[in-house]
């Protein structure tokens, strides 16, 4: 008797000792997972890219296309060397990284073309003169050329293509109507179309006859991301011409002044005609331009990219009797993931 007594005793010690550690078990608050161990990284070594959404980086350089012409003659000059030529960004000297004669290099032109209802006259020549131009400075297999209109709308009517053909019959087939979305044409297809990449130089002309009137962009913004994409522009007025069946008009006015800024601050120059030979003499000098320029290209000494204009200059010290032509600088903005594409 004494002994199941004691038994009893037993299991009843053990079942309470098992509930005491059940309940002391759940009592216990559950350890976190240690997390894993972050690596530290160098002294001085780069963030990993993926850390941050925008990642900011160095410009590797600056490319310029340069003419350089005869002050009496306007004849462009092709003979000169590396040791010719200084640069200064805000009057600070530049090293010059490299160089070349850029007519070495393949080229793409961009043909923008106004087709308002001002210009129906004039579309004709226009259109003639367009072709032969292109088909005067394009090299078949090296250099390429797209053609796009604009009036209310932006279109581009051919992409980037070597052949005269395909060019020739987009330009064909154009009619005039609406209203100048000059600003927004060059915007848009220096945006999309003439992308920095190393190797090609980049050129754009602009047939129109008249100043802007519905563009969203505004002057300063069109000339700026022509200069950021490194675009040389080339503006041909059409309005003055009395052939084109409208009143010789004063040059310099507002609209003058416009385009001629537009070219002179991205390195090239603003034509305006006032006859068809006026008009096809006007390409042949582009086409002379374009197979007459240097190029050169430069490491900004000055790294900090906080958005404000950069002023360049290029100078020939020891040739007093030669003009230097390249765009007059750029703005200094960082370059992200999405812009480095």
């Amino acid at each position: 008797m004494k002994k199941r007594v004691w038994l009893s005793a037993c299991v009843i010690a053990a079942l309470i000792s098992l509930c005491g550690l059940a309940v002391v078990g759940a009592q216990q608050p559950q350890q976190p997972k240690p997390k894993p161990e972050e690596k530290k990284k160098p002294a001085g070594e780069k963030a990993d890219p993926q850390d941050d959404q925008t990642i900011v980086t160095r410009t590797v350089n600056v490319r310029l296309p340069i003419a350089v012409q005869d002050k009496k003659t306007n004849r462009f000059i092709t003979n000169l060397k590396e040791s010719d030529f200084q640069v200064y960004e805000d009057n600070v000297p530049q090293h010059i990284e490299s160089f070349r004669p850029e007519n070495d290099l393949p080229l793409d032109i961009a043909v923008l073309m106004d087709t308002s209802n001002s210009v129906k006259p004039k579309l004709k020549f226009e259109k003639d003169a367009a072709i032969s131009f292109l088909q005067t400075v394009l090299r078949p297999r090296k250099d390429r050329a797209l053609f796009v209109t604009f009036d209310s709308e932006i279109e581009l009517h051919q992409d980037f293509t070597d052949r005269i053909d395909l060019l020739s019959k987009a330009i064909d087939k154009v009619k005039a109507h609406g209203e100048t979305r000059l600003y927004d044409a060059i915007h848009r297809v220096c945006d999309e179309k003439m992308s920095a990449v190393q190797g090609r130089r980049r050129a754009m002309v602009i047939i129109t006859d008249g100043e802007d009137t519905i563009s969203e962009r505004n002057l300063k913004e069109a000339i700026d991301l022509a200069q950021r994409s490194e675009t040389v522009v080339f503006a041909v007025s059409t309005k003055a011409g009395g052939f084109f069946g409208v009143e010789a008009g004063m040059v310099d006015k507002g609209e003058d002044k416009d385009l001629k800024r537009i070219a002179e601050d991205t390195g090239g120059r603003a034509f305006f005609t006032g006859s068809v030979i006026d008009l096809e003499r006007s390409f042949s000098s582009i086409a002379n331009e374009l197979r007459s320029q240097y190029f050169l290209a430069y490491s900004p000494t000055n790294e900090k990219f906080d958005g404000k204009f950069r002023q360049i200059e290029v100078r020939l010290p020891n040739y007093k009797d030669l003009k230097v032509r390249a765009r007059k600088g750029y703005s200094a903005l960082p370059r992200t993931a999405a812009s480095a594409k």
